[in-house]
């Protein structure tokens, strides 16, 4: 692995309530931090899939080409070269390289297999999702997003927000270890392409992702979260241009792990891959501006947040944010996750989420205007919802205009419906 600097944090995944805390990861060098400066954004490049045959005249495997763009330089082990071996084999990229050990045919299938899939998703959800966000979200939404236990799904968020610079997804789950790849023996790929394949089609037919599928996947060899965040970007066009693993100091800044860290870490190698930072852009134009996704593995809980703040702390910088949440098992009903439903209070701009998101009885005295898409019956019993909220939800539907909605986001309701839920400060 060559060495790196980069500038990019990644959060994504799920929460549960009753989950040991996640570890942290001591630094044995001297870690630089990442400044909160991004490119503009280029809207076209997230809301259009790229040209296949466009892909692969534009495309360059040239990795030190890729990044030579890229500011401000930081410290760090990069891992871009797996990276993008890891987007060409499982995520079906039309850039990286393909180890000469690999049965190309294997290879073959599974991609013909799971565009198959990733087509009919395009069609019956992105398809008819788009234009409905398009007509809901603001000119000037924030574009910065915070996606509290997101599972790693950066394909529903660059569907929700296109013009997102940053995506920050946070939960249980670990990003996990990008360097399998690099070693994995030929008769091992069918299977882990297999795994990761039949898990994917199931989520784009769900729409949402279940804890223990996530964590089934995070037990394989190829990493289940980069994997789901690497088909988002084959999906929308994009392609990888940066990847280092990071932790959080507890000012709430990023200390980028090095070799020597990696080294220290031996013994327990699955704790330093917890928080990844990707980079990315679109594949039809190397000087475009990069985005980035980042992946922080936390409980969510207010047990764990009190005990480290350093969560808290990173996201509070961001300032004024979009947000969104969905499929969360009802948490942020739970007041036993307070503390990040009242950060999101404090810092949000616009919200959507399925029936998980932040219930009425906090966004009405909080002076928040909540609108309602779809039917909502009450709640699927995932998770523990309330019966106040359940109630306050089902009247604050029933007291609205209907307004009709074609897709699932998230959870349906108790009888199946699909709903949607926006949430937003009033218009001055």
């Amino acid at each position: 692995m060559s060495r790196g600097v980069f500038a990019l944090v990644v959060v994504a995944g799920c929460a549960q309530a009753a989950s040991p805390g996640v570890p942290s990861v001591a630094p044995t060098a001297p870690l630089a931090v990442a400044p909160a400066i991004l490119p503009t954004t280029d809207a076209t490049a997230l809301s259009e899939p790229a040209d296949e045959a466009g892909l692969e005249t534009a495309a360059t495997d040239d990795a030190s080409a890729a990044l030579q763009h890229l500011e401000p330089v930081l410290e760090g082990e990069s891992f871009i070269a797996p990276a993008r071996m890891l987007y060409r084999v499982a995520a079906c990229g039309a850039v990286g390289e393909m180890p000469a050990r690999f049965d190309a045919g294997v290879v073959d299938r599974h991609c013909e297999d799971l565009r198959r899939a990733e087509d009919e998703y395009r069609q019956t959800w992105i398809d008819v999702a788009k234009p409905v966000f398009a007509a809901l979200r603001p000119k000037d939404v924030p574009t910065v997003v915070v996606y509290p236990f997101g599972g790693g799904d950066l394909l529903s968020a660059l569907a929700t927000f296109p013009d997102a610079t940053e995506v920050t997804t946070i939960s249980l789950e670990p990003a996990g270890d990008v360097r399998p790849i690099e070693t994995m023996g030929a008769p091992q790929l069918p299977h882990e392409l297999y795994v990761h394949r039949d898990h994917l089609k199931r989520l784009f037919v769900k729409a949402h992702s279940k804890t223990d599928n996530l964590r089934l996947e995070a037990k394989t060899a190829l990493p289940g979260e980069l994997v789901f965040d690497l088909v988002a970007l084959a999906v929308y066009g994009y392609e990888p241009v940066a990847l280092r693993y990071f932790r959080l100091r507890p000012d709430g800044t990023l200390a980028y792990l090095t070799h020597s860290d990696f080294d220290s870490h031996a013994a327990h190698p699955r704790v330093a891959f917890d928080n990844v930072e990707l980079m990315f852009r679109s594949s039809r134009d190397s000087q475009s501006p990069v985005r980035v996704l980042r992946h922080i593995r936390f409980n969510l809980d207010d047990t764990h947040l009190k005990a480290d703040p350093s969560l808290v702390a990173h996201l509070s910088a961001k300032g004024t944010v979009s947000a969104m949440t969905k499929a969360a098992t009802h948490l942020l009903w739970d007041d036993h996750f307070s503390i990040i439903r009242g950060w999101l209070v404090d810092h949000i701009a616009w919200m959507v989420s399925d029936s998980t998101g932040i219930p009425p009885r906090i966004a009405g005295p909080a002076g928040f205007v909540q609108e309602t898409y779809g039917v909502f019956d009450g709640p699927a019993l995932f998770g523990s919802p309330g019966a106040r909220d359940s109630r306050d939800l089902r009247k604050l539907f029933a007291s609205q205009p209907k307004r009709e909605l074609a897709f699932r986001y998230g959870y349906p309701d108790r009888s199946g419906h699909a709903h949607l839920i926006v949430t937003r400060r009033p218009q001055e």
